[in-house]
């Protein structure tokens, strides 16, 4: 990871301070990251606080997984107890966007496939823009048509075939009634 000198434009949102936990210091995190090292791994993360364009170096001492919930528990150096976390709750914690991990083949960052064109495969009809995609067993990609429904769509392979992120675009094959929803 960069220094906490450097200077950086780009950054990654990998998580949300949801609350404190306990009373020394620690907080829930409500992750949006598929890589749970960034919770886990003790080493510098930034901290942006709401209304605040700059975001400020902090030490990720330790965290660990709640079990059966989608929540991390995080420790920051120098946050000792439960009014000190609360301060902290809405901030976000960051990396920077040079420290993406590597994908295998078929993997692709969250923030990639937002505001790509989703086109119907069999039509080549362009039906309406990737907005956003929720984690719940597989992925649902939420996509905005052109009349301006939200509809989810399935990201598996079978319905998204296609993802060409040097088009801007991907293909998907909806079963009959898909979009209808």
């Amino acid at each position: 990871m960069p220094e906490s000198t450097t200077v950086e434009t780009d950054w990654l949102t990998i998580g949300q301070i949801v609350a404190p936990q306990g009373l020394r210091g620690e907080m829930r995190v409500n992750p949006s990251s598929d890589f749970p090292e960034r919770f886990l791994v003790p080493g510098p993360r930034w901290l942006r606080r709401p209304r605040q364009a700059e975001p400020e170096v902090v030490e990720l001492e330790r965290g660990r997984a709640i079990a059966g919930k989608n929540l991390y528990i995080v420790q920051l150096a120098g946050v000792t107890s439960r009014e000190q976390a609360e301060a902290l709750r809405g901030c976000e914690l960051l990396v920077p966007a040079s420290d993406r991990p590597q994908l295998e083949e078929g993997e692709f960052h969250v923030l990639d496939l937002v505001d790509l064109t989703v086109i119907d495969q069999v039509s080549g009809a362009s039906l309406g823009t990737v907005r956003d995609v929720i984690s719940a067993g597989n992925d649902l990609l939420v996509v905005e048509l052109a009349d301006g429904r939200e509809v989810y769509i399935p990201f598996v392979e079978a319905i998204v075939p296609v993802v060409d992120l040097e088009q801007q675009q991907i293909e998907v094959t909806p079963p009959p009634g898909l979009l209808d929803l």
